[in-house]
This record gives structure tokens, C-alpha cells and sequence, in this order.
């Protein structure tokens, strides 16, 4: 695949404004072949192609709705998986940043891949440009982004920031800081990190259970990082920025859902985070492993914490039937 530094090693001996026009072609401008990029010579669009062919290697999916398309990229042979959901305001790219993942969760086929490596700043910018090579014959462009896929952002985090610095730019994505999401499983060592960030990112915190016991026994890094020091430093996160902080807890069917768990988790949060948060309860994915909470059951967890004044979503299940949830598609490839 080729990579943002190869387009500017070819281009090396070019006049700079060359350098900008083809920069801009392929990342504003999401030019899918050299011989789109008319205002470079035919000559130069040659050479670009023989030496760094713009192809990103993917399959795609979409589902019978078409509001969700599912990629699985090839990186250097390693399966990576990102999802496009189409909404009427936006369009949401969910981001991977790892091919696999170390932490092992209960509930996700991608820590079934084992702990693989680190994405490229180049892997993880190519999943958003694909997608906008597919939205442009819409005249559309990705303009929301959730670092919710495959892997922990914050076991990547200089790329992370790397490739969010690009999204950033105006002169490439343009997808504005607040429009950006990182969802951690609780590595308080980034959280420390993205409090001193300059930009106005959004923090999402995978809790999945309101204590410490069922919550290290559905992710083993809690283990590490317990409840107490986590939300010590999210806490800290949200006197420092003043950003609202997105508390994710997927619905599991009889193992963290029952009103028991709704009172735990309420009492958890508003002792430890205050005000500026909100809990978004996630359907579950089923994986084989777990079931998904009845519908019922999900109405009633979100009433029980909307009687303790704390502001509950539930998040609008995508895809199910393309298999979007993490991991599904790479695990069997």
C-alpha cells in the first residue's frame, strides 16, 4: 500500500506546488488512480503509477439497508476491519487502530486474533480514504470518526495522534477535533495522555460492567487498571477539558443487565464522575458466546438510571446483518 512519505519521495525533485496538487488529489480530493490527477503532467502521472500505485486492498460489504459498509482491509496480510454508518447528518467511519488486539475481552472476536501489532499512521488514515473513495460518486465525504474497531487506541497512541493530526488538517480531511472519538478500555496512561492534547477530541470509556469482580472477569485489563483508578483519571479528564466523557456498556443477556446492575452502575458513576458524562448502552453483536439483553430489559436498565438523573442513550444497532461487529469478518478470513 502506498504511504504519504513514498508520494512525496517521488515527487522529491518536483517544484513543491506539484507536491501539494498531488497530496491534495488523493487525500481531499480521494483520486482512486494517478490518471485522475489531470493537472499533473502525463508523463509524471506514469511514473506515480508505476511507483506508487494509490490501490488499497479491501473487500466490502453492505448491508440490505445500505446505511452500513463493512471493509476488510489486507495489510501486509494481517486482516483489519473498518465500518462506514451512513446517517442522515453524517457519515461515521469506526476506525481500527491494531490488527488484533492484547486485551483479551470476553465478549470480542478480536482478542480471539491475539495480540497482533500496531496499525501504520498510513493503515489507519487508508480505512477513512476508501470510504471516501465509495461516498464520492454521492458527493459526499466522511465526516465523523470513532476509533472504536479493532484493537486499544491508546496501546497506539503516537500513530493514533498522528493519523488524527491529518484528519484534522484542512488541507487533507478537515474533519473537525470534535467530530473525532477515542474509545479506551481504560489504559490510564492515555487518558493522561489525551488530557494534555490541544485538541477538543472526544472520550468514550468501555466500562461493560459497574464492578470490579464482573468487570475483570469480562476484561482482563481491569486486572491492571481497576474501576477506581480509571474513573480517578477520567474524572481528572473532565475537570481539565470541560469535555463530556461517553460511558459505553454493552448489554450482555444475564450477565450484566439485570437491575441490580443498573443500581451499581448508577451509584459507580456519580460517585466518581460527577456531572459531564453519559451512558450509551449498546445492543450486543451476538458472537456465539454471549446473547444479546432483551429489548425489554435494555428499556428498563435505561429507565432505572434515568431515574438516578443520569442521561442514558442506546446506540442504534448497524449492520447486523454483514456481520459489522468487531472481528466478525476477519476472524473467519
Amino acid at each position: 500500500m502506498f504511504t504519504f512519505k513514498e508520494i512525496q519521495e517521488v515527487l522529491k525533485a518536483e517544484p513543491k506546488f506539484r507536491v501539494t496538487q498531488a497530496i491534495k488529489a488523493v487525500y481531499q480530493q480521494s483520486a482512486e488512480s494517478w490518471g485522475e490527477v489531470t493537472v499533473l503532467s502525463k508523463d509524471l502521472r506514469e511514473r506515480l503509477n508505476q511507483e506508487c500505485p494509490l490501490e488499497i486492498e479491501a473487500e466490502f460489504y453492505r448491508s440490505e439497508e445500505d446505511d452500513t459498509i463493512k471493509a476488510v482491509f489486507d495489510f501486509v496480510g494481517d486482516q483489519v476491519e473498518a465500518v462506514l454508518m451512513r446517517h442522515k447528518d453524517r457519515n461515521t467511519v469506526c476506525i481500527s487502530s491494531q490488527a488484533g488486539c492484547p486485551l483479551g475481552c470476553a465478549f470480542c472476536l478480536t482478542g480471539t486474533m491475539g495480540a497482533g501489532r500496531n496499525l501504520s499512521v498510513d493503515e489507519i488514515i487508508a480505512q477513512v480514504l476508501f470510504f471516501n473513495r465509495i461516498l464520492k460518486g454521492d458527493q459526499e465525504r466522511v465526516n465523523n470518526l470513532v476509533f472504536m474497531g479493532m484493537g486499544e487506541p491508546f496501546l497506539n497512541y503516537e500513530n493514533v495522534m498522528a493519523a488524527i493530526k491529518k484528519f484534522n488538517d484542512p488541507e487533507l480531511f478537515n474533519i473537525g477535533a470534535r467530530k473525532i472519538s477515542i474509545s479506551t478500555a481504560g489504559i490510564i496512561p492515555g487518558i493522561v495522555a489525551l488530557t494534555k492534547e490541544p485538541w477538543q477530541l472526544n472520550l468514550s470509556f468501555s466500562l461493560h460492567a459497574p464492578n470490579d469482580k464482573l468487570r475483570s472477569e469480562l476484561m482482563p485489563i481491569n486486572r491492571k487498571y481497576p474501576l477506581e483508578k480509571v474513573l480517578s483519571a477520567i474524572r481528572d479528564y473532565i475537570q481539565k477539558t470541560k469535555r463530556r466523557v461517553m460511558i459505553e456498556y454493552v448489554m450482555l443477556r444475564d450477565v450484566n443487565d439485570t437491575p441490580k446492575h443498573a443500581e451499581e452502575l448508577a451509584t459507580l458513576l456519580k460517585n466518581n464522575l460527577g456531572e459531564l458524562f453519559f451512558v450509551n448502552l449498546i445492543p450486543y453483536n451476538p458472537t456465539g458466546k454471549f446473547q444479546p439483553s432483551l429489548h425489554s430489559t435494555i428499556n428498563a436498565f435505561k429507565a432505572t438510571l434515568g431515574k438516578k438523573g443520569i442521561d442514558t442513550v442506546e446506540r442504534y444497532r448497524f449492520g447486523q446483518d454483514i456481520q459489522a461487529a468487531c472481528g466478525q469478518l476477519a476472524t473467519k478470513k
